[in-house]
């Protein structure tokens, strides 16, 4: 073995393996140099803690209202008032008209995005008072709608299309889905989608319905109800 093919852990093992004192103590100062830690003094570093917490939200509330709140409003069909980005800026791609609601949350870590091969605008209508949480995608192949104070939250998937045709030959060659894999999707008002939670492309979700986190929802659920599984089922009712 070459001395230029040589890492870090290849010497401290052949340092540990030699029986020279001198590997010993070559050995116990890189180790003791690896695991060094500065004391830590509480009331010190509480303190820088605090300054570095409020110096990140300070940076972090100027980035969104001088940068990436008004780039993602020129994009936005409408002028929702009260809408707060965080974590940065939605990703969006494809051809899309949206229209956002007043006083919504959206992770800056979510993508929305249109079909590109639609024979209408991909249209994405979001309510008021809602909730995007972090890597959530919401796919439109023709309509997706949202109503007011629905919760979504992280990692959430809504597949208004799947990208590619159901046919073997045309996926290898490139070819957009088919017209009759697209469907809308409909989240009535009040739905709470939980974590992990993925909606098909034609489905309706219910006024007031709660899906538990990692469900598949095939199938239309009807409003208030708790549902989850994969296929989402409901299981229960709940209080209107």
């Amino acid at each position: 073995m070459s001395m230029h093919s040589l890492s870090y852990h290849d010497v401290r093992m052949w340092i540990k393996k030699q029986e020279h004192p001198l590997a010993k103590v070559i050995y116990n100062i890189a180790d003791y140099i690896r695991f060094f830690e500065v004391p830590n003094f509480r009331s010190i570093f509480g303190l820088m803690y605090l300054a570095y917490k409020q110096i990140r939200n300070l940076v972090a509330g100027l980035s969104s209202l001088l940068f990436w709140k008004p780039m993602f409003k020129s994009r936005v069909c409408n002028n929702p008032k009260r809408l707060y980005l965080y974590t940065g800026m939605p990703f969006i791609s494809g051809p899309i008209n949206l229209f956002i609601g007043n006083g919504c949350r959206i992770s800056g870590q979510s993508t929305f995005s249109g079909r590109t091969v639609s024979r209408v605008q991909p249209e994405l209508r979001i309510g008021n008072n809602v909730d995007i949480g972090w890597q959530s995608t919401i796919a439109v192949g023709s309509k997706v709608i949202i109503g007011n104070n629905v919760r979504i939250a992280g990692r959430a998937f809504l597949a208004g299309y799947p990208g590619h045709p159901l046919n073997a030959k045309d996926r290898a060659a490139g070819l957009p889905c088919l017209d009759e894999q697209v469907g809308d999707i409909v989240l009535e008002d009040d739905v709470w989608l939980a974590t992990g939670v993925s909606v098909m492309a034609g489905v309706t979700i219910g006024k007031g319905c709660i899906v538990a986190a990692g469900s598949v929802v095939t199938s239309n659920l009807p409003p208030y109800t708790l549902a989850g599984g994969v296929p989402a089922k409901a299981i229960r009712s709940l209080d209107k």
